[in-house]
């Protein structure tokens, strides 16, 4: 398992679709993953810093763990069938519930916990992007690093097809 974190969430154009796009930690592979709008926003207001005045399904998932006093301490993107990506939460005590990708990034946003992804999802589904200066990415990610990581991104998606990440 190879540790990722999310970049963000996107549309792409013109199908107005939304993906999120996840980053792996100590390397240059993306992981687009097609998503629905309602786990799309969910994960934009985790990110943005949007409280809703009402607890969301995610909120309200992870307060039901915390009241039953279980944690929730990492989450796994496990695999890739047919452009659907399945999860894993896992439990302090080794227990895993399967998930939708999109609900466990949501889920692992809340927490917070640590995202991993199978190394044979990355290489299958995994998209390598460049790091456009070196010199940025030894410094750390800066604004300019990313908004040329997201134009190299919208150039990738240009081509891509949501069949191009079957098996």
């Amino acid at each position: 398992m190879i540790e990722v974190e999310v970049v963000g969430v996107r549309i792409e154009l013109p199908s107005n679709q939304p993906l999120v796009l996840l980053r792996e930690s100590d390397g240059e592979r993306h992981l687009p993953i097609w998503i629905g709008a309602p786990e799309a926003s969910a994960i934009a207001f985790v990110q943005q810093g949007i409280v809703p005045p009402r607890p969301m399904t995610h909120d309200l998932l992870v307060d039901v763990v915390t009241a039953a006093g279980k944690v929730i301490t990492e989450v796994r993107i496990t695999s890739v069938e047919d452009t659907v990506y399945h999860a894993q939460l896992v439990f302090s005590d080794g227990v895993t519930v399967s998930s939708r990708a999109s609900d466990a990034l949501a889920v692992a946003l809340r927490v917070p916990c640590p995202i991993y992804c199978a190394d044979d999802v990355l290489a299958v589904a995994g998209v390598e992007i460049a790091e456009a200066d070196a010199e940025d990415a030894e410094d750390g990610a800066t604004e300019e690093t990313a908004e040329k990581e997201v134009l190299q991104f919208r150039e990738f998606l240009a081509d891509v097809e949501p069949e191009d990440f079957e098996r």
